[in-house]
């Protein structure tokens, strides 16, 4: 089982930048692939990036490409989200998740998740 905790949301201007971290504790984290998800209110959750457990291979949703890059660091347990030239639209809550595929980009395919940290970007 793995167990995540993320972090680094807040409240920032259009055009700024924000790091989110995911930190794993549990068993062998540098075995899963890992992934974020936001969810706006009222909207269904959106995948926004993975990677595979090497860290060789990243996906990106078509919203976010250019602007976000997912990264991992298997010897500190962590996964992060660089977020530069945020929009408005980027405002939602912020999942982590742990899966078997990299190339996943459905919630239902992950099994272990976060509780989530939000991000606003005011305009």
């Amino acid at each position: 089982q793995v167990q995540l905790v993320e972090s680094g949301g807040g409240l920032v201007q259009a055009g700024g930048s924000l790091r989110l971290s995911c930190a794993a504790s549990g068993r062998t984290f540098s075995s899963y692939a890992m992934g974020w998800f936001r969810q706006a209110p009222e909207k269904e959750r959106e995948f926004v990036a993975s990677i595979r457990w090497t860290g060789d291979s990243t996906l990106y949703g078509d919203a976010v490409k250019g602007r976000f890059t997912i990264s991992r660091d298997n010897a500190k347990n962590t996964v992060y989200l660089q977020m530069n030239s945020l929009k408005p639209e980027d405002t939602a809550v912020y999942y982590c998740a742990a899966g078997v595929l990299w190339v996943a980009t459905a919630a239902r395919e992950y099994n272990y998740w976060g509780q989530g940290t939000q991000v606003t970007v005011s305009s």
